[in-house]
């Protein structure tokens, strides 16, 4: 019986020692600010407001497809050819890794301080390592402000965000991977070739 209480009393001890410890970690995480619908309803964007022709990429920042159609340079030769006629919106659609939900977060984080572009770039272009480490790291080499960016990715800043674009993937247009597109609401699934697009885009400016 001795025996049997000892250890009911050491597995009280640990179980104590795990709540502690949550309760800890839960203290000293940084609290998130709730967005409010103007940040819920922005975008990163490339292009006019006024443009006639907007093409939305949802896009997992994980994704090899996603990043094999952005170093094609297809969004180059878009904006080369018309300009201000044509938008490219970026949204969260992380469902390929398991870091994929963070590196979105990452996005947006530096989305906050005008640098997303060159965060998707760099991510594009250079690396295929998504640890929150390696993410905090490449918000470093470009320059923004890592104590505003480290706060905002360990808090979940940006959570309610990536799951509004995810959601709305899924959901409102059941889109089957990525990357997937929209060009003025038009559903475009897959990766599409500069000729694809240009036809799109023809259609539209003519009618």
């Amino acid at each position: 019986r001795a025996q049997k209480n000892k250890r009911q009393w050491i597995g009280y001890g640990a179980l104590a020692l795990i709540l502690f410890a949550a309760i800890f970690w839960n203290s000293s995480r940084p609290k998130a600010q709730p967005l409010d619908e103007t940040r819920l309803a922005s975008n990163p964007t490339i292009g006019s407001d006024s443009a006639k022709v907007v093409i939305t990429e949802y896009g997992d920042f994980g994704c090899t497809s996603c990043r094999a159609w952005h170093n094609a340079g297809i969004m180059d030769q878009i904006r080369a050819a018309y300009g201000d006629q044509a938008q490219f919106v970026w949204k969260d659609f992380p469902v390929i890794t398991a870091q994929s939900p963070k590196a979105a977060e990452a996005g947006q984080c530096a989305f906050d301080q005008g640098k997303f572009w060159e965060f998707y770039d760099y991510i594009y272009e250079n690396t295929y390592a998504l640890s929150v480490d390696d993410l905090k790291s490449y918000a470093a080499q470009l320059g923004l402000d890592t104590e505003k960016f480290n706060q905002c990715l360990d808090s979940g800043q940006n959570q309610a965000k990536v799951n509004q674009s995810l959601n709305e993937a899924q959901r409102e247009y059941a889109f089957p991977g990525t990357p997937s597109f929209l060009v003025n609401g038009k559903k475009l699934v897959g990766p599409p070739s500069f000729d694809v697009l240009k036809s799109m885009i023809d259609s539209i400016l003519a009618g």
